[in-house]
């Protein structure tokens, strides 16, 4: 059996109905990996079982916010009853507000930080228990290049996924010894429906200005797509790597890495 494989796992993977989420979440049903996913709708669990059945995997959604302590306790109480113990968890859900420091609200700032930062937290409180009991598992935070650098307007989300870093290494420092691994992914810059508009043509024939900025702060010299995560995703869940633990694994085609061209 390949190291790279997850059949009979069960993965949770949080916020799954697009995205990110979605994209590695496919990559880990098709590493044989049974999929569970919540959101905070039901609407949007609906459209995300519908886009999973599109692509021919069967997955269980579950409306959860991943803020509440209580519900998230429940829903992994459920997902144990209804689909087994989690032995993969990607804490994959998260939100951001662009909004200059000094003009953001304190009860803004406090929101990115609920869903970006403590719902990790609880998230994999909730699952830890189970995963001592069993002698393994597999928890994924998905960082961001935030996590290392500013830049304007996300001072609430650069907090918080700093924070994620350290959650993860300290994840990884108390149950180690519990054969548990998290780890975290920091995605670059990703080609999706949410970034598509920083990438159309302009009516000059020009690309767009940030997509100008990212090609040319990019060694790759392009965006990522959600395909690029999957590797890395698959990788960070398996028994490949159950020797890495509190490792932030960066999927940004070098930008981390690169000081910029001289203008």
């Amino acid at each position: 059996m390949s190291k790279f494989d997850l059949t009979g796992k069960v993965a949770l993977i949080t916020g799954a109905s697009y995205g990110i989420g979605f994209a590695i979440a496919k990559a880990y049903a098709k590493a044989g990996a049974t999929i569970v996913f919540n959101d905070i709708k039901q609407e949007l669990v609906d459209k995300g079982i519908a886009a999973y059945e599109a692509e021919g995997i069967k997955a269980h959604g579950y409306v959860c916010d991943v803020t509440d302590e209580d519900a998230v306790n429940n829903l992994v109480a459920t997902i144990e009853k209804e689909v087994g113990v989690i032995d993969i968890l990607v804490n994959n859900a998260g939100i951001i507000k662009r909004i200059p420091m000094h003009e953001m609200s304190a009860s803004d700032f406090r929101q990115v930080i609920d869903v970006d930062l403590n719902a990790p937290f609880i998230v994999s409180k909730a699952v830890i228990p189970s995963m001592i009991k069993k002698g393994h598992g597999k928890i994924i935070n998905i960082c961001s290049m935030m996590s290392e650098l500013g830049r304007e307007t996300v001072s609430a989300y650069a907090a918080a996924k700093g924070g994620l870093k350290m959650l993860t290494r300290n994840i990884a420092s108390e149950y180690g010894e519990y054969n548990i691994q998290c780890n975290g992914i920091g995605p670059g810059y990703i080609a999706t429906p949410q970034t598509a508009p920083l990438r159309e043509i302009q009516p000059d024939g020009e690309r767009h200005p940030f997509d100008k900025f990212i090609i040319a702060k990019t060694p790759a010299a392009r965006w990522g797509t959600p395909e690029d995560l999957e590797g890395p995703a698959v990788f960070l869940a398996s028994d490949a790597s159950d020797f890495v633990n509190g490792h932030i694994l960066y999927v940004d085609g070098g930008i981390l890495a690169y000081i910029g061209k001289q203008p």
